[in-house]
C-alpha cells in the first residue's frame, strides 16, 4: 500500500523465459521481466532504489538491493509511466518474484511502492 493518497503508484509486470540464455541441464534458468510504473497520484514522484524478493521451487531466496533501476532514477510527474525491461536468473523452471520501490515525492516524503508477486515459468510447466 501507498504511504498515502498523495502517492498511488502502480506497478506492473510481464515476465518471459529467455531459451536462448537458459541452461536447464545445469539448472541455469533465464527470465526477462519487464517493469510499467504509474503514477496514479497527484504529486511528482522518483524513484530512488529498488528491493526484489526472488524466489526458485527449491526454496532458495535471492533479495536484490540497488539504486534505482537500469542506471536510472526516474522522476514521474502524474499520470506519467516509466517503463524498463531487465533479467532474473534462477536454479529451476518455475519461481516467483515480488518487492518493492523507494520512493520520494516533491513534497519529501519518501515511500514505497509495492512491485505485486509475479511469476517466472518455463512456457508448458505451469498448467
Amino acid at each position: 500500500m501507498p504511504a498515502s493518497s498523495e502517492h498511488p503508484i502502480r506497478v506492473d509486470v510481464k515476465s518471459t523465459y529467455v531459451e536462448s540464455q537458459s541452461d536447464p541441464m545445469h539448472g541455469r534458468f533465464v527470465f526477462a521481466y519487464t517493469v510499467t510504473i504509474h503514477n496514479q497520484g497527484q504529486q511528482p514522484a522518483k524513484l530512488i532504489s529498488r528491493h526484489w524478493i526472488i524466489h526458485d521451487s527449491n526454496g532458495k531466496v535471492q533479495e536484490v538491493r540497488g539504486e534505482g533501476v537500469v542506471g536510472e532514477q526516474p522522476h514521474l510527474q502524474p499520470g506519467q509511466g516509466f517503463k524498463y525491461t531487465s533479467g532474473a536468473m534462477i536454479e529451476t523452471p518455475v519461481g516467483t518474484m515480488q518487492g518493492s520501490y523507494r520512493m520520494v515525492g516533491d513534497d519529501g516524503v519518501e515511500f514505497d511502492a509495492p512491485i505485486p508477486s509475479f511469476t517466472l515459468s518455463v512456457p508448458r510447466v505451469l498448467h
